[in-house]
């Protein structure tokens, strides 16, 4: 099935066209060397989830940016981000490595499933972990940043030791298994 690609607010589209198109801005090693025209595709709402472990119920992503893939041509080289301020959407950064091709990848394998969701990118800072969100509710504005049970998580590379890259697990099932990870073991001979 397809997936339900949300819109960018223009805003944020336009600060990414300005930064492409400016010579002051600080580019990736491979986007200095490229003319392009470019293309921006694939706009993705990037949310971020902070602390997992909180006992106050389902947890809760908050939006803090657009993430688009950039092509040349035939090929994606790199990503643009722009980011939320108090003063609206301004770009952020431009980056390589191994997000582009790993994004790419999972959204491949996403437009394959049966059901139509809505991508986003769900950052857990607390595990440098960056998720493909695939929200069961295609149609809910892009800023809603509840995860429900039924929404699917894929982790991109590099993911975590011990969780694998690129399969889809339910939200609520990878996310007990992140909050565990995060819980502080007791030592040996040490009474809880």
């Amino acid at each position: 099935m397809p997936l339900h690609v949300p819109s960018a607010p223009a805003p944020a589209l336009n600060s990414i066209r300005t930064a492409l198109g400016s010579p002051t801005a600080v580019r990736t090693p491979l986007l200095a060397t490229l003319d392009g025209p470019f293309e921006l595709e694939l706009p993705l709402p990037v949310h971020v989830l902070d602390d997992i472990t909180a006992p106050d119920g389902p947890p809760r992503a908050r939006l803090t940016g657009w993430r688009f893939l950039i092509r040349d041509g035939e090929r994606t080289v790199a990503s643009a981000e722009a980011m939320l301020t108090a003063d609206g959407w301004v770009f952020s950064h431009f980056s390589e490595g191994p997000y582009v091709s790993s994004a790419e990848l999972a959204l491949s394998q996403a437009e394959s499933l049966p059901s139509v969701y809505q991508p986003r990118l769900l950052s857990i800072p607390e595990l440098y972990m960056l998720t493909l969100w695939l929200r069961s509710d295609p149609d809910v504005a892009a800023e809603e940043g509840h995860l429900a049970a039924a929404d699917l998580l894929v982790p991109l590379t590099p993911a975590p030791p011990g969780i694998a890259a690129h399969r889809a697990h339910r939200a609520a099932d990878l996310l007990p298994v992140l909050t565990l990870r995060l819980t502080p073991t007791p030592l040996l001979g040490s009474s809880a």
